[in-house]
């Protein structure tokens, strides 16, 4: 359909068919309406001026495997500055949807032969097998409008009534005796951009009315609980039937070692790759001693050198005691093979100290260790727990500005 505005001369068309009742010319904001015959008359002039009408009547673009094209766009307000644009989208076999656009966030929308009761405003409503809950209601009137249109452009108040079940919502609207349902689903801006091939999209402000999280909390969390799962099973099955084999154990004085190597005697290590614990303990008073330890493969001359220092200070300072340190150590060395193997120990302290004259070392292989089990778990718990309460406040943004937000 072609139509050249009689005011300002300015032609506009769509390829679609459009059997128009209303045309709105995008240049003037004048509205006109047409009679059987087909001839126009001017009905009212728009005075409110939008610059974020973006989809112009004619354009074209492909939407969820399907080509439509603009035949017009609606402004709306809901008073006393709340605006937002809808565009009509007709396929060339007169398929037609609808874009919302609010503050950057779009939803995709199609009319729906269903009705409801809404005049009590229920606070839950099932449609298409999902229940959503009631957003608003409100009062809104046409403000601007462009393009053609197949039905009469109301003058009058248009009361809406929303539900959502993100990213779905269902909007009911009420003019005089008419009612439409109309059933949508967000959409990314990046799609519609993309679709309509746009270089400035509306900026996006605030969380849209349906617009999803980043992330499903509930899958995520149901996810990762099957991955703790089989940490816990491998865990069991990797430490089933394995037993601890003390490699050494050995009281060492620094009379005879300080300084000194010490070289253990041979040992098998027989089964899957395991942790070597040391466990380390002094007599150190306000000093320090160390252990260098080096684990040497026979088969393979392989060395692996590992050291801990072991410090213990205390005093009395300012009316308080303090201390730091202890007496105690442990450290690891990490996926250690089967093999034949023997340990180099060189103690060490400061020549000095008279107190502490031993150092006492415990090696140990295979010792069952929940570290690897917990540490991964727990960081998966953290992830989770964080992203509830992102979600939580995401929510919270996103029921703001309604009265029956369910967070208040």
């Amino acid at each position: 359909m072609t139509f050249t505005c009689p005011e300002c001369n300015t032609k506009t068309q769509t390829e679609v068919p459009v059997n128009a009742v209303n045309f709105a010319c995008p240049n003037c904001s004048r509205l006109f309406g047409f009679n059987k015959a087909g001839e126009s008359r001017e009905l009212k002039k728009y005075k409110y001026e939008s610059d974020n009408i973006v989809l112009k009547t004619g354009q074209k673009a492909k939407l969820f495997g399907k080509e439509y094209e603009v035949t017009g766009a609606i402004v709306k307000k809901v008073p006393p500055k709340y605006f937002w644009r809808e565009y009509i989208l007709v396929s060339k076999d007169g398929e037609k949807r609808y874009l919302s656009e609010t503050n950057g966030h779009w939803i995709f929308l199609e009319e729906s032969p269903d009705l409801y009761d809404v005049s009590y405003y229920p606070r839950t409503l099932t449609h298409n097998n999902i229940q959503t809950k009631l957003y608003d209601y409100a009062s809104c009137s046409i403000v601007q409008c462009e393009g053609f249109f197949d039905f009469e452009i109301p003058s009058r108040e248009i009361k809406m009534v929303e539900y959502i079940n993100p990213p779905y919502v269902v909007s009911i609207e009420i003019t005089g005796k008419d009612e439409v349902t109309y059933f949508g689903k967000h959409i990314s801006a990046s799609d519609v951009k993309k679709a309509f091939k746009i270089e400035h999209m509306p900026e996006k402000t605030g969380v849209g009315i349906v617009q999803p999280y980043l992330f499903d909390v509930r899958n995520m969390a149901i996810i990762l609980s099957c991955f703790a799962l089989l940490i816990l099973i491998g865990h069991l099955i990797i430490y089933s039937g394995r037993e601890e084999t003390t490699v050494l154990s050995k009281n060492m004085n620094f009379s005879e070692f300080n300084n000194k190597d010490y070289v253990s005697d041979s040992f098998v290590l027989n089964g899957a790759s395991a942790p070597l614990t040391i466990a380390l303990s002094s007599d150190v008073n306000n000093s320090w001693a160390a252990l260098q330890v080096a684990l040497i493969n026979e088969s393979t001359n392989e060395e692996i050198y590992a050291s801990k220092d072991i410090e213990y200070y205390h005093g009395y300072e300012g009316g308080e005691s303090w201390s730091e340190g202890s007496q105690n150590e442990k450290f690891y060395i990490c996926g250690v093979p089967q093999g034949k193997y023997h340990l180099t120990l060189t103690p060490s302290k400061p020549f000095e100290s008279k107190q502490n004259s031993y150092i006492n070392v415990n090696v140990k292989w295979n010792q069952p260790s929940l570290w690897n089990v917990f540490l991964p778990i727990g960081i998966m718990a953290g992830i989770v727990i964080l992203f509830y309460f992102l979600n939580l406040f995401f929510e919270q943004q996103r029921w703001s500005e309604s009265n029956f937000s369910p967070y208040e």
